[in-house]
């Protein structure tokens, strides 16, 4: 049996259902998750699954993450019980990518501000926005994580837009790409219009981004965040965008998701807010949905995935699986 914990693309599911047993999680609570999981040979993952899942679900395999970022999985945990962790890497960065330029772009040109104004029926007021808004040409953005995201990322602003782009990435060997820069964070924030947060979330990365430095940042400079929330020390944040530091900012993931309701972000005309949400369009979700089915195949037919997230574990998912019978 394999437990979605979210919908998948509808084709890939209908295709799937013609080799497995698929079930779709009536909820996505930790209790619900290890109740409803503990039949399953396998798991796709959209939502956080508790740790404790591993030792209740005697017949699980593996648990395939639809998408790259593996935060969701307690990768030790499926580790110790023999429980192999696939992911899907790099299919949604352009889909990330384009909502990033997106973000930047609505953040220079004020389009919500004006959008809003414009709906209220002030058409002057809607103008005089456009004082203050910026081309993206000629800016310099910061790009945190130079994986398949920020690469993407890089790619569009330098020959979409005509930016300077400048890397931060946790290797300090020399970079190949002669356009994109790559320096240490603090030498390259002060040069950032725009910071953009695409690293995973890691115990190194996790509170990167306090009040020293946003305030290394130069004044007006805008960011956005399409890594994980706890990334940013959202109290600093907060306080940099109350005291006008920074201009502006566009945040796909909180520290605290779904976003609380008093939030001193809601308040905050110059912040966009959206639901952890970059990621996602028809096309992402197909490529998503296609990288996990040709997993669950693999796995069926007694393989390692192709995108093994926990090789240390080898030796112990291979024995697990010869004690289980065949997946259904």
């Amino acid at each position: 049996m394999v437990l979605l914990t979210n919908p998948i693309d509808d084709a890939i599911t209908a295709d799937l259902a013609d080799d497995f047993d698929l079930r779709l999680a009536s909820a996505t609570d930790g209790m619900s998750l290890r109740r409803e999981a503990r039949e399953a040979s396998f798991v796709v993952v959209r939502a956080p699954l508790p740790p404790e899942l591993f030792a209740e679900t005697p017949h699980l395999r593996a648990v395939v993450r639809h998408g790259a970022g593996v935060d969701m999985i307690p990768v030790d945990a499926a580790s110790r019980h023999g429980v192999a962790v696939a992911n899907v890497p790099a299919v949604n960065a352009p889909s990330v990518a384009e909502y990033a330029i997106g973000q930047m772009l609505a953040l220079a040109r004020r389009l919500p501000q004006i959008n809003a104004a414009l709906h209220a029926g002030n058409w002057s007021h809607a103008r005089g926005y456009a004082d203050d808004a910026t081309d993206l040409s000629g800016k310099t953005v910061v790009i945190v994580g130079m994986g398949a995201v920020g690469q993407a990322l890089a790619r569009i602003c330098v020959a979409g837009f005509g930016m300077s782009v400048v890397g931060v990435r946790r290797t300090t060997t020399p970079a190949d790409d002669a356009v994109i820069r790559h320096l240490p964070l603090e030498h390259a924030l002060p040069l950032a219009d725009y910071l953009v947060l695409a690293c995973p979330l890691t115990e190194t990365t996790r509170g990167l981004i306090g009040a020293r430095q946003l305030a290394l940042l130069k004044p007006g400079a805008c960011l956005i965040n399409v890594a994980r929330g706890p990334v940013v020390c959202e109290t600093a944040l907060v306080a940099a965008l109350q005291s006008g530091r920074l201009a502006g900012a566009a945040l796909d993931v909180f520290a605290v998701q779904p976003l609380p309701e008093d939030s001193a972000l809601r308040l905050m005309p110059q912040v966009l807010l959206s639901p952890h949400l970059a990621g996602i369009t028809r096309e992402s979700m197909k490529r998503m949905s296609q990288g996990v089915a040709a997993q669950l195949r693999q796995m069926q037919a007694g393989h390692l995935p192709q995108h093994l997230v926990n090789p240390q574990a080898r030796a112990a998912i291979l024995a697990r699986w010869a004690s289980l019978e065949t997946p259904s």
